[in-house]
């Protein structure tokens, strides 16, 4: 059987509406291989697919291949081990391509990019997690800050308190519960009451505010969009501590990320 899951593991966070009777093992088993390997780290050889899936190695070898077949993985340049195939990439473009409020939100993005000369991004809502669907760089990046499909938890991102100030504090407990709460930085905000009260500014303040948290150095603050009053994504303006107080931050960025925002609010 496949090992328990990271619940920050998309296929963790929220069933849907499929009827578990209906589900097929080996097309979960699959995907769970391709999972691993963003926590893992490329290559793994089938020794280490198979432990770390927690599966055998025959199973990992008969989805290995498989997946090398269809080019979801690829062989290592080294001989040994296997890597994410580039036909991954077909489908990050298929679901950017065919997600309408991506579409809407690109130019008033492409806008706040050229107003705000900071790092802007967009998240979307994904129950425990967010994650980055559009970023458009400013002039200083760390690398997996610029790569769309980081899931970051929203318990400790600006954007996933801001969408958490749209949800009823029913919601908001049952996110705060089910997280890890585990620090991404020495500066990240784990403790629950501490994470209320972040939450109750952003429904103050129209926007959240992150400090480190995810990144030394780093400033964030993010607006929800909303469609039907129910939260789906969040607009971020990031910057520089070295070049930005908080009061000046907020105070130049805060009202532009909220007119951003409110454009895309359905």
């Amino acid at each position: 059987m496949p090992a328990a899951r990271n619940p920050s593991s998309p296929s963790a966070m929220q069933p849907g509406e499929a009827d578990p009777r209906l589900l097929l093992q080996s097309v979960e088993r699959a995907l769970h291989v391709l999972e691993i390997f963003g926590s893992s780290g490329p290559p793994l050889t089938l020794s280490q697919i198979a432990a770390r899936a927690g599966i055998d190695k025959s199973a990992a070898q008969r989805i290995a291949h498989t997946l090398l077949h269809l080019g979801y993985l690829e062989r290592h340049h080294s001989g040994t081990g296997f890597t994410p195939g580039r036909r991954v990439l077909d489908r990050a473009f298929d679901y950017l391509i065919s997600d309408p409020l991506i579409e809407r939100a690109t130019p008033v993005l492409l806008e706040l990019r050229k107003t705000a000369r900071e790092r802007v991004d967009l998240s979307l809502f994904d129950h425990l997690t967010i994650v980055y669907a559009v970023r458009l760089q400013s002039k200083r990046e760390n690398f997996p800050a610029t790569l769309i499909g980081r899931r970051i938890p929203t318990f400790c991102s600006s954007g996933g308190r801001a969408m958490m100030a749209h949800l009823e504090d029913e919601e908001v407990e049952d996110i705060i519960a089910r997280s890890e709460r585990k620090p991404l930085t020495p500066k990240t905000i784990t403790e629950p009451g501490k994470i209320r009260a972040k939450i109750a500014e952003a429904r103050r303040d129209g926007y959240a505010l992150a400090r480190e948290e995810s990144l030394l150095g780093e400033i964030v603050l993010a607006t929800a969009i909303t469609e039907e009053g129910r939260p789906v994504a969040a607009i971020h303006i990031a910057g520089s501590l070295g070049e930005w107080t908080v009061e000046e931050f907020t105070g130049r960025f805060g009202p532009l990320a909220i007119e951003a925002a409110r454009a895309l609010h359905r």
